[in-house]
């Protein structure tokens, strides 16, 4: 347990991961990263119509020692939405990831989707997907970038497959939450980060700063949604991931 421990602490530290901001909690914990920077080592693609493991025009590559979504060999956008799941399941624990929008969106990409990606958690497993399945049954957490046409925050809560929580103690009435958070135009590294304690409550900060809170989710048959599968999502808007990481909760009742 000892020499594992060391292992992890010195991964931590090869990736610069440091000490979690205060404002995100108080574990005081080591990151653990979940990209190697050197492949895709614990990831699986499911793209809508493909088998699982399928990785269309590679898509999701490892590039510069970066996690990136290219879609530089796709011809056209036909509906293929798809997601690159971690292989394992998390209930409580801070998630943090540093992305950037690059490029344009492939041809076919709907206008919705232009600059907009997302972290998908508590989620369903790749393996129980249908083939044609384009979302898994999850939180997610929307990843936008800056159009130069005026506000839209990223870090905003969507609900998928019927799932459910309470914003500000009372039931969601749209299936979108916008964050607070301050718009990025531009190429520039945003950093998300999430705390998450099981069904209770999850906090979203950006860049450091708390956007944005709910409590009690809950699985569309209305049984608590307290853990599941992590996953990146391709919905047509190249995106690069310089560093994602886990750091499990070792308090998981303390949530203030």
């Amino acid at each position: 347990m000892r020499k594992l421990t060391i292992i992890a602490l010195l991964l931590s530290s090869s990736l610069g991961f440091s000490e979690p901001a205060g404002k995100a909690g108080e574990d005081s914990g080591k990151w653990i990263p979940l990209f190697n920077g050197k492949d895709l080592s614990g990831w699986t693609p499911k793209f809508a119509g493909s088998q699982l493991g399928t990785n269309p025009g590679e898509a999701f590559r490892v590039r510069d020692g970066k996690l990136v979504l290219d879609y530089s060999k796709w011809e056209k956008f036909n509906g293929e939405f798809g997601h690159l799941f971690h292989k394992d399941t998390f209930s409580h624990y801070k998630l943090r990831a540093e992305y950037r929008f690059v490029g344009t969106q492939v041809k076919g990409g709907p206008g919705w989707a232009r600059r907009n990606n997302g972290l998908m958690i508590h989620g369903q497993t790749a393996e129980s997907m249908e083939k044609n399945q384009k979302f898994p049954d999850s939180i997610e957490v929307q990843l936008l970038g800056g159009l130069g046409q005026g506000p839209r925050p990223t870090a905003n809560l969507i609900m998928v497959g019927g799932c459910k929580a309470l914003i500000d103690g009372k039931p969601n009435k749209s299936r979108i939450t916008n964050s607070s958070s301050e718009t990025f135009d531009g190429d520039q590294w945003v950093t998300v980060e999430l705390e998450v304690h099981g069904s209770e409550l999850i906090k979203h900060f950006v860049n450091g700063k708390l956007v944005m809170e709910a409590t009690k989710f809950q699985k569309k048959d209305g049984t608590p949604l307290d853990k599941g599968t992590i996953s990146i999502q391709a919905e047509t808007a190249p995106i690069e991931f310089r560093k994602i990481a886990v750091m499990p909760l070792t308090n998981p009742t303390s949530k203030k």
